[in-house]
């Protein structure tokens, strides 16, 4: 896994995804961490299941620690900067720095 200079994404298979707000203080970040793996196996066991409604209800928890973490919803940094998460990175402005990196 790679992050980017600025610390906002981790690259996987050329695509970004935004990583976890850096100012979170610990415990509120572990908190919400359990609270997403918690969720991430009620997904897995609704559909296991076919529970159509358990699994609308785990992906919306999914959803809550997501956005919480900062990884999902309005972003965390202050700059302006657009949000590129789940684009890839050869569309972005870090598709030369990936380039390079790459090589």
């Amino acid at each position: 896994m790679i992050n980017t200079p600025d610390g906002r994404y981790f690259v996987v298979k050329g695509q970004l995804w935004r990583c976890t707000n850096p100012a979170l203080d610990e415990d509120t970040r572990q908190r919400w961490v359990h609270e997403l793996m918690e969720a991430r196996r009620a997904v897995k066991a609704a559909k296991a299941s076919n529970d159509s409604q358990a699994l609308k209800l785990a992906r919306r928890q999914v959803q809550r620690a997501k956005v919480a973490l900062g990884e999902r919803g309005p972003v965390w940094w202050s700059d302006a900067s657009p949000d590129f998460n789940r684009c890839q990175v050869a569309n972005t402005p870090y598709a030369e720095w990936y380039e390079n990196i790459s090589t």
